[in-house]
C-alpha cells in the first residue's frame, strides 16, 4: 500500500482529503486479515496516472483467492475450502497473480467505478470530473510486454477505498446511463468472460457450452455469447435456471448432474470453464472433435484428471486465459455505450460490510454481482 507524502502539493490545492476510508488486506489468511480504516493516506497520481473518486467497487473471487493466497501451489483445493478461514498452508512466494510474493498491505478490488478528480503529469486537466471503470488488468505498468500484465488490487492498490489512482491510458470515461454500480459489476468479470471469447475465437452458430453461470464471469459469458450469436448451454444451479434464461441461455443443465449425459458427447464447440474441479473430463466428452476449451478459473478444484489421449485422439484445442488484449476491454466500453449488453447485479453493501459481503459470496445464494457502495 501506498505510503505518499501528505504534504503534497496536489493536497494543499484542492479539496481532496489527505486520509481515506478503506480496507486494508495485512496478509493471507481468514476475514480477520481485512482491517477497515479511516487513516489510510490518499494516493498521489505519478507521471501518466489519475486520482479517482470511487463510487462502487465489486466482489470476485480474485478477492478472495489473493486474502487466502489460493493463487500458491501449496494449495490443491478449491476456493470454497479456504475461502473464510484461510488454508493451513501456502506459499507466500507465489500466492498472487503473477507468481511473485504480494506486497503487504495491500487496498484489493479489481472493480471500479468513479470520478477522475486529479491527474498526474502529462495527463490532460480535462479528464477531471469523467465517470470512468479501470481495466483491472494493467499492461502499461509492464512496458506492454507479451503475457504480461499487473492486476488492480493485487500488484497495485484497488478499489475498496474512497480514492485509488490508475494509469490514464488504462482508465476509461463511459458514457451510458447505468448507474454507478450497475458499471462497478463490469471491468474483472465481462473483461475474463469477453477474453476467454475472444481468445477461443467464439462465432455466430456456435454451440457454446458455459460453467459457473450464475456467477460474474459465468453469467457475463451467457450475455456475450449471444451476442456474438452463439447457442448457449449454461450450467448453474435449478434455483437459478431462471435468471440465467433471462440473461439469454438457450438452456440451463442443472449443476451437480452428470454433463457428458445430460448434454451428450461431441455436441459441443466451445466450452468456457471457470469451475474445473472433478467435472472436468465431462467437459472434454462434451466437446466436439476439434473443438476448443477456454479457462480462466478454478473454482471447483485447481488439480483435475486429464487423459492425453482425449486431448490429443479429438484434436483439442485449449487457452489458458489470463493476459488480455487492449481490444478486450475496448469492446466492453462499446457494447455498454451502444447497449448491447446489461449489468447482472445481485446485492449491494457498504464497504465497511465487506466481510458479510464476502460470506454471501462464498454461499454462492445470490445469483449476480455482488458490489460494494463507497462512502
Amino acid at each position: 500500500m501506498d505510503t505518499p507524502n501528505t504534504t503534497h502539493p496536489l493536497l494543499q490545492r484542492t479539496a481532496i482529503p489527505k486520509l481515506m476510508t478503506g480496507v486494508v488486506l495485512t496478509g493471507h489468511g481468514g476475514f480477520e486479515k481485512l482491517e477497515f480504516r479511516t487513516d489510510i493516506p490518499v494516493p498521489i497520481p505519478a507521471a501518466g496516472e489519475v486520482l479517482i473518486r470511487v463510487s462502487a467497487a465489486g466482489i470476485n473471487n480474485t478477492d478472495v483467492n489473493t486474502r487466502i493466497g489460493w493463487y500458491s501451489k501449496a494449495v490443491k483445493s478449491g476456493t470454497g475450502e479456504g475461502g473464510a478461514a484461510g488454508f493451513d498452508k501456502i506459499d507466500d512466494a507465489d500466492a498472487s497473480w503473477s507468481g511473485v510474493p504480494l506486497s503487504l498491505p495491500r487496498i484489493q478490488g479489481a472493480d471500479c467505478c468513479g470520478r477522475i478528480v486529479a491527474v498526474g503529469e502529462g495527463v490532460s486537466e480535462e479528464r477531471v470530473g469523467e465517470r470512468v471503470i479501470i481495466g483491472n488488468v494493467l499492461r502499461s505498468y509492464v512496458n506492454y510486454r507479451p503475457w504480461e500484465t499487473w492486476t488492480l488490487g493485487s500488484e497495485i492498490d484497488g478499489a475498496f477505498a474512497q480514492y485509488t489512482k490508475a494509469p490514464s491510458c488504462e482508465t476509461y470515461k463511459v458514457d451510458c446511463t447505468w448507474t454507478d454500480v450497475e458499471l462497478a459489476s463490469i471491468p474483472c468479470a465481462y473483461s475474463a468472460a469477453e477474453n476467454l471469447l475472444h481468445r477461443a475465437g467464439v462465432r455466430a452458430g456456435e454451440h457454446v457450452l458455459i460453467t459457473g453461470a450464475s456467477g460474474g464471469v459465468g453469467s457475463a459469458a451467457v450475455q456475450l455469447a449471444k451476442r456474438r450469436g452463439a447457442s448457449v448451454t449454461a450450467v448453474a444451479a435449478r434455483d437459478k435456471a431462471k435468471r440465467i434464461r433471462e440473461l439469454g441461455a438457450n438452456r440451463v443443465h442443472t449443476r451437480g448432474e452428470s454433463i457428458s449425459e445430460g448434454i451428450g458427447k461431441n455436441t459441443v464447440d466451445v466450452v468456457i470453464d471457470v469451475a474445473a474441479g472433478t467435472d472436468f473430463p465431462q467437459l472434454l466428452e462434451v466437446l466436439k472433435l476439434g473443438g476448443r476449451y477456454a479457462v480462466a478459473g478454478a473454482i471447483a478444484g485447481p488439480l483435475v484428471e486429464l487423459d492425453i489421449r482425449t486431448l490429443y485422439l479429438k484434436d483439442l484445442t485449449f487457452y489458458g486465459c489470463t493476459f488480455q488484449e487492449d481490444q478486450v476491454f475496448e469492446n466492453l466500453i462499446s457494447y455498454i455505450e451502444h447497449g448491447e449488453i446489461r449489468p447482472f447485479v445481485g446485492k449491494t453493501y457498504p464497504l465497511r460490510d465487506i466481510v458479510s459481503a464476502q460470506k454471501e459470496f462464498l454461499s454462492k445464494s445470490v445469483a449476480g454481482k455482488l458490489v460494494l457502495i463507497i462512502p
